[in-house]
């Protein structure tokens, strides 16, 4: 496939909506799961692998971004310490949502500041630039 392109923040900002989305509808819609022998509600097993996939995820179209377009490492703070509010939800479990609002709002935020940085950053071509 000759000029196909992945546009990871894009991809990025698709999985923390679905993760955003994910976490809002998740007791409206799963609560009759146990009625058919299904229980992820509180499965830490689960919680855990959607947030390690969207750190992968995320980290990588951060990388990419600051790899080869705009060099500046602030997106990557703001994903991380979103992430580090993510993996806090699944320790402090009584305050969750005081965990989760400013994780998903940070993690959006440092994907939306990577996508500006990179557009601004498309003719650069300073010696380090890798494109």
């Amino acid at each position: 496939m000759k000029g196909f392109r992945i546009n990871w923040d894009a991809l990025g900002i698709g999985v923390s909506l679905a993760c955003a989305i994910h976490c809002a509808l998740l007791p409206l819609f799963l609560q009759s799961l146990p009625l058919f022998g299904f229980n992820i509600i509180e499965n830490a097993f689960f919680e855990l692998f959607m947030i390690c996939l969207a750190a992968a995820i995320g980290l990588y179209s951060l990388y990419h971004g600051w790899r080869k377009h705009h060099h500046k490492v602030s997106p990557l703070f703001i994903f991380s310490a979103g992430m580090v509010l993510l993996f806090a939800k699944q320790v402090w479990h009584n305050q969750q949502a005081w965990f989760l609002v400013p994780a998903v709002l940070l993690i959006v935020t440092a994907h939306y500041s990577n996508y500006r940085l990179c557009r601004k950053a498309r003719h650069c071509h300073s010696p380090d630039c890798d494109h």
